[in-house]
């Protein structure tokens, strides 16, 4: 039976400035658009253009970016036509959506994640409960046995968006966000649950926090997590929680 190969009249692509292209595949958090996304982002890294700079993968989109310098100079060589960079990149990237073979199947690293749940670590997590009529504990044993896929990165350095979350523990954003919430707090909001990687600004409810670092700034890639990634979250006690940041965790 012959590979059913992606339809790429689903997809538009668009300029960004003269430097990127956005390529969207729908518009949705839905992993049959994430699987399409990730095949083009690993072909273009496994097999990269000339003048290819790096791509930014979101929930129903990839920006490819790259150097219109390089792309005209190379075309130039290649060729006596006069073609925009962003026309010889859009043409290239057509051709490789084209080789794109949807029954591939994606591999995906699995990172656990510690997390002491409730108290001052998580200040929301009685709303969380009392929100979807649950015990805290009922809470906590929902959150840590699912398996979250991280769809995107971004809003803070290192920050993952992941999906995959029980309907049973969905609550709302906070009417008013916190002006400063510590790194590695564990959040709620909406379908979505999350990490904070630096202290910042936020209006997730927050059920939990952990010791692991996920920027690391000094480490190429400065993320732990990418886009791909299942995530699991592994419930420690107070006492764990001060013993990993002893050992070198969130300063």
């Amino acid at each position: 039976m012959p590979e059913k190969l992606l339809n790429i009249t689903a997809c538009t692509l668009s300029p960004l400035g003269d430097s990127a292209i956005v390529i969207t595949f729908g518009n949705g958090m839905e992993y049959s658009i994430h699987k399409k996304i990730k095949l083009l982002m690993d072909l273009l890294e496994d097999e990269p253009f000339t003048g290819f700079i790096e791509c930014v993968p979101a929930f129903t989109n990839l920006t490819v970016f790259y150097d219109p310098f390089v792309v005209h100079k190379d075309q130039k060589q290649r060729n006596d036509t006069e073609i925009s960079p962003y026309e010889v990149v859009r043409s290239i990237l057509e051709m490789k959506l084209q080789d794109l073979k949807e029954t591939k199947n994606l591999s995906h690293r699995t990172v656990s994640i510690p997390v002491c749940y409730g108290k001052e670590y998580g200040p929301d997590l009685e709303y969380v409960a009392r929100y979807n009529d649950l015990t805290t504990d009922e809470v906590i044993h929902i959150h840590s046995t699912g398996e979250y896929l991280a769809y995107m990165i971004g809003f803070a350095p290192g920050f993952p968006f992941l999906g995959g979350m029980s309907e049973e523990i969905a609550t709302p954003r906070r009417s008013s966000p916190r002006m400063t919430i510590p790194a590695g707090a564990v959040g709620i909001a909406g379908m979505q649950t999350g990490v904070y990687p630096i202290s910042t600004p936020g209006g997730w409810q927050l059920i939990g926090q952990t010791p692991t670092k996920l920027f690391l700034p000094n480490v190429n890639p400065p993320s732990l997590l990418q886009a791909g990634d299942i995530v699991k979250f592994q419930p420690i006690s107070d006492q764990e929680y001060k013993e990993m940041i002893l050992k070198g965790g969130l300063q």
